[in-house]
């Protein structure tokens, strides 16, 4: 975009804790008006290298179940499914890519 607006925000945690355990080393969001048009998984792609190039061997993303788009920019950046756990009373799954 060239009006200076945010599209997204992504953010990268080098370890996890217990508490992020289950919430992945990555967090993205797009904005509304945005969607759909390849950002998500842009930034995700950038984020694995800049991953790669700080020495992390594997990241572990979580996602609500019914996030199908978010399902779909993780498993298109290598994604595959861990395992599944629920956090007040959401069902969410993890997935792992290595890098």
């Amino acid at each position: 975009m060239s009006d200076g607006r945010i599209v997204g925000i992504i953010d990268l945690r080098h370890t996890l804790n217990d508490f992020l355990k289950d919430l992945g080393n990555c967090g993205y969001s797009v904005r509304p008006s945005e969607r759909k048009k390849g950002y998500a998984s842009e930034m995700l792609s950038q984020l694995l290298q800049a991953a790669k190039e700080a020495g992390m061997e594997e990241l572990h993303i979580s996602v609500e179940k019914e996030n199908t788009a978010s399902v779909k920019v993780i498993r298109k950046n290598g994604g595959v499914y861990e395992r599944s756990f629920s956090c007040e009373g959401e069902e969410a799954d993890i997935y792992k890519i290595a890098l």
